[in-house]
């Protein structure tokens, strides 16, 4: 608990102290000297469906880094805010698969160098242009780690022709899913802690290769879950952690919810909801 308390502290005062705008654009070597991370919008192609792939590249400046949408205990997760894009009925965000960082005995997971954010968007009207606007709320980290802020606006106009390479990869990079990965059991016992609870998740799937990390996410805004035991039992890796409320208040989690990443040496698995075991 003194950790989680301790972290929440930390991320309250960086972000009354700090805060960054810059308006998405073409990456120039000057403007790496002045922001820890640039970011630019990859217009990408259309489905057959209707919908827009395109993405967010971000390109960091040396030394930094940024979070994965479950940062860990030393991170800082990141949101967007859509509520000023036009012609844009749902965002679907896929995150690439995270690289582990451990720094000070505290693990995060997140990305060095460049990510590139690919997104799917529906628009609320086919035969008109849709306005991707939105502010990012991200953590970078170097020698000290701060909440930023980008402000990104571009029309997305004339799609590309064929698919764009750098998010067919971006893509390819995510974690497999539950099916792909051969996952043919998820479930989650949940029972009362001092402070809050505690999950035990059981995934049977075949080996990821290598040291596993599993990353448990309630699918609760407000609920911290502490960094997951991971074990093997044949077949079946466990994960277990305490789930507390940012508040110290009650919550609960709704098992169909709960999103079981886990990150192997090979590949990673994304496993989203659990019943009850």
């Amino acid at each position: 608990m003194r950790s989680y308390f301790h972290t929440v502290l930390r991320h309250g005062l960086l972000a009354s102290l700090f805060g960054g705008a810059v308006l998405a654009g073409p990456v120039t070597a000057q403007a790496l000297l002045d922001d820890p991370v640039q970011a630019e919008v990859l217009p990408g192609w259309t489905l057959p469906d209707g919908r827009r792939v395109s993405a967010i590249r971000l390109t960091l400046a040396p030394g930094w880094k940024t979070y994965w949408r479950a940062p860990g205990d030393a991170g800082i997760p990141p949101s967007f805010d859509w509520s000023r894009a036009r012609n844009i009925e749902t965002v679907e965000v896929s995150w690439p698969t995270p690289s582990i960082y451990v720094e000070h005995g505290m693990r995060s997971l997140g990305y060095k160098e460049q990510l590139v954010i690919p997104l799917h968007l529906t628009p609320s009207n086919p035969g008109r242009t849709m306005r991707l606007r939105t502010t990012l709320s991200m953590g970078v980290c170097a020698e000290v780690c701060l909440p930023y802020e980008l402000k990104i606006d571009s029309l997305l106009e004339a799609p590309e022709a064929t698919p764009t390479p750098a998010i067919v990869a971006a893509l390819a990079d995510g974690p497999y899913s539950a099916s792909e990965a051969g996952v043919s059991a998820a479930t989650c016992r949940i029972t009362p802690s001092e402070y809050g609870m505690n999950i035990e998740a059981h995934v049977t799937l075949p080996h990821t290769g290598g040291i596993e990390v599993s990353v448990i996410e309630p699918g609760q805004p407000g609920v911290w879950v502490s960094e997951p035991k991971t074990s093997r039992r044949g077949d079946t890796l466990i994960a277990v952690s305490e789930m507390v409320h940012q508040n110290g208040g009650p919550f609960s989690v709704n098992r169909s919810d709960v999103r079981i990443t886990i990150l192997g040496g090979d590949y990673a698995v994304d496993v989203q909801g659990c019943t009850a075991g």
